[in-house]
């Protein structure tokens, strides 16, 4: 697993990135630069060349060349110079379905495709520069530089409600109800395959050993954190069911890769496999008719519909709930046609 150390030193106004990567037992026989491209997120690989030729690239202690092959249980080190950061948000007028708003927080309506916060390779077109176009000032957090106003966040390709704090009481007062898990979440999941019934996911999550940009369940407590996700069948559409999730915790993709761990990855979702017909019948009709479904909703099958949590100054009980976007509903009625046709 890719470690990013806690060692940031300055050398010459420059920071540094320090990684400290274990090659598995079973890691097969692998390049240098084509493992550390697999196992360091967010970098290139003429980065990473760089960083080899500038032999700041030990193994196992010792300077090797790109062309070395990772064996098992090599302890490989890596200094990367940090590329310069741009903290700053810039606004930009980015058009926002906002279902309510107060003077401390307001709901939004993401819409799929819309990136929550700038980061790597995202530092225009998110929610926050836009948010930061429409209010004057949004509060920050210890540790959410770059990320005003939010509290909680969904990924890129999944719509639905996120609240934004307005100012910095109620955004320690509603980072408080997410970390307490007092935040009632639920969302919608179109899922591949028949789920028997209700039920709860439990495990550790995180990283994926092979793909850093996945998140994997786990029995071990030392591979990642805690998460709790419950789920109730809504409604069963043949080789697909429709289902409601409520989270007792928030962690990074944590219904996909619940789902995926279940055998029922969500519907469409690319990253965890759901891109493809993975239930069904081996006819051409069939497969074209899942085809337009995915042209339809080219991404995970995923909306947050609602969202309930106390407000930060009248201590009132509040709930949101949103419909789900076209695109969503448009496969669910297409898999409700094919679910008819095929019973008469």
């Amino acid at each position: 697993m890719a470690e990013e150390l806690d060692i940031h030193e300055q050398d010459e106004r420059e920071l540094f990135e320090h990684y400290r990567i274990e090659a598995d037992k079973g890691q097969a026989l692998l390049r240098l630069d084509k493992f550390l491209m697999n196992r360091v997120e967010n970098t290139s690989r003429s980065r990473i060349q760089n960083a080899i030729d500038a032999e700041t690239v030990l193994v196992n202690g010792k300077l090797v060349k790109a062309s070395y092959k990772v064996k098992p249980l090599d302890v490989v080190t890596m200094v990367l110079p940090d590329p310069p950061r741009d903290t700053e948000v810039y606004p930009e007028n980015i058009l926002l379905d906002i279902i309510y708003e107060d003077d401390d927080l307001l709901l939004v309506n993401k819409e799929a495709g819309m990136v929550v916060h700038p980061g790597y390779n995202n530092y225009t077109g998110t929610l926050v520069n836009a948010l930061t176009y429409h209010l004057n000032q949004l509060p920050t957090m210890p540790g959410n530089t770059g990320r005003p106003g939010l509290v909680h966040r969904i990924d890129k390709d999944t719509s639905g409600l996120l609240v934004i704090a307005k100012n910095e009481w109620a955004m320690t007062f509603l980072a408080k109800q997410f970390f307490d898990h007092t935040i009632n979440r639920k969302y919608l999941a179109l899922v591949w395959g028949d789920i028997a019934e209700d039920g709860t996911v439990s495990g550790y999550i995180g990283r994926n050993a092979k793909d850093r940009r996945i998140m994997e369940l786990y029995d071990d407590p030392e591979k990642g954190k805690w998460s709790v996700t419950h789920y109730k069948v809504l409604e069963r559409l043949g080789y697909v069911t429709l289902i409601a999730c409520e989270l007792e915790t928030g962690r990074t993709h944590q219904i996909r890769a619940h789902l995926k761990a279940i055998g029922h990855p969500l519907f469409s979702d690319e990253s965890y496999g759901g891109d493809k017909i993975l239930k069904g019948t081996v006819f051409n009709k069939y497969k074209q008719f899942v085809n337009n479904c995915f042209e339809l909703l080219p991404r995970q099958a995923l909306h947050a519909e609602s969202l309930g949590f106390v407000h930060p100054r009248t201590k009132e009980s509040m709930h949101f709930q949103m419909p789900l976007p076209s695109d969503f509903q448009a496969v669910l009625e297409k898999w409700r046609s094919y679910v008819a046709s095929t019973d008469r």
